[in-house]
């Protein structure tokens, strides 16, 4: 949570100083580096499977879409919208494991999404 809240105010003042999009690619080349270096100094396992392989990457291209998607949002609009927006993934999370893995969507998770919905509306006005 500390660390997102640094990099969402570190990316807007980033993205309001250069072009977003290239905020966002030196924001992830850095992560990328240092992600790499903590893997070779932790007793991380560099075996993988093609299914691990092909869903890190998926999940690799949605984070970029993500993050330069956030890097544009704060160039042009208030960080605590754009940011309460962006943490709101959960909620595609909740679907998105419900429809493909079939987890089961409980009173819960229905309530927890309304009120991020609601979340989102408040913040805007």
């Amino acid at each position: 949570m500390i660390a997102w809240g640094f990099w969402i105010v570190f990316g807007d003042v980033a993205s309001n100083s250069i072009d977003p999009k290239t905020a966002a690619f030196i924001s992830y080349a850095t992560a990328a580096v240092v992600t790499g270096l903590f893997v070779v100094v932790t007793d991380a396992s560099l075996a993988v499977t093609n299914r691990g392989v092909l869903f890190a990457a998926v999940a690799g291209v949605a984070a970029a879409i993500g993050v330069v998607s956030t890097f544009i949002g704060v160039s042009v609009g208030p960080t605590a919208v754009v940011s309460t927006i962006g943490g709101m993934y959960f909620v595609t999370a909740a679907l998105i494991s419900t429809v493909a893995l079939g987890q089961p969507l409980s009173l819960n998770k229905v309530v927890g999404i309304g009120l991020a919905v609601a979340a989102i509306v408040v913040i805007n006005q």
